[in-house]
């Protein structure tokens, strides 16, 4: 059972470290926790399967409909801009109280989740064709390219993020935010403009999370709420504002779950109890989390 968990924990991990990649990145620059960023993750899903099995003539899902790279890239794009304008409408003007951020946020992911339940009359969906059809064989067993996609792209992704925020101006004014934002406002750092990116670097993420899975797992509206407990125990897990711990207690919470999945048949249902559970024995030893710190933010 060995080479079935690890490729499973592969892609599940890949997938929890671009969302909580975005959701780290967004809470270490802004401090502000956004509860509705899976629900980005689940209107993604459900673009790409609106996009690709839709004729543009009428409505209805017999498609077929857009091309599979020009429905992803729309999709990706779309919920991206739509991110960035509700932070600036409505995030932006509230995040010097984070009660005030969770209560929206929640509100807000609870009102994409009924116009989803609404629009596609409450159905489950999956893309019926793969985005990249056909499957290779790995240490004996057999793994989908669409399986090979979404690890290769988280990979290719956490590459070109860790580049920006260490080698580009962009990156230096994150960081610069995140350490201190009135200094780097004195510095001539826009920090709304900052902000504004990088909410939309978050969301961007969560999106691509989202179209990425479409063919490979079955969404609904009410998708979003598992995720959104799996990432904010991985964030905590790996230390709250630390990119490198999100990855790591990504893949560890990938892993705790497919060894229930696998190892526990019977008791699959359990697997993010389970997850949860080594998310508390880790707290307990280390109160700050894998990279985190007790007395002082964890710095980007």
């Amino acid at each position: 059972m060995i080479i079935p968990i690890l490729i499973r924990t592969l892609t599940r991990g890949a997938v929890y470290a671009l969302l909580a990649s975005g959701m780290t990145l967004l809470f270490g620059v802004a401090h502000i926790v956004n509860l509705a960023h899976t629900a980005f993750f689940m209107v993604a899903s459900f673009g790409v399967f609106y996009l690709t099995s839709t004729r543009i003539s009428q409505v209805s899902f017999d498609g077929p409909g857009w091309p599979v790279l020009p429905s992803i890239l729309v999709t990706i794009v779309a919920v991206t801009g739509f991110g960035m304008l509700v932070y600036r409408l409505l995030i932006d003007r509230v995040r010097q109280h984070p009660q005030v951020v969770l209560l929206i946020t929640i509100a807000l992911a609870m009102v994409f989740q009924e116009i989803m339940d609404f629009s596609f009359e409450g159905h489950a969906r999956r893309i019926r064709d793969a985005f990249i059809p056909g499957s290779t064989e790995i240490l004996g067993e057999s793994i989908s390219y669409d399986r090979l996609l979404v690890v290769g792209t988280a990979v290719a992704v956490m590459i070109g993020l860790w580049l920006i925020l260490t080698k580009t101006k962009l990156g230096i004014a994150i960081r610069a935010t995140a350490n201190d934002a009135e200094v780097a406002n004195l510095m001539g750092i826009s920090v709304s403009r900052t902000l504004l990116i990088t909410m939309g670097i978050g969301t961007g993420l969560a999106a691509l999370a989202g179209v990425l899975t479409s063919p490979l797992w079955v969404f609904h509206p009410h998708v979003w709420m598992g995720p959104l407990t799996m990432v904010l125990a991985i964030v905590v897990l790996g230390g709250l504002g630390s990119i490198k711990g999100s990855l790591v207690g990504a893949f560890i919470i990938a892993l705790v779950e497919n060894m229930v999945i696998f190892l526990l048949p019977d008791y699959g249902y359990l697997r993010m109890a389970f997850a949860l559970l080594v998310m508390i024995i880790v707290l307990t030893v280390r109160p700050g989390g894998l990279f985190g710190t007790i007395f002082e933010e964890e710095r980007l």
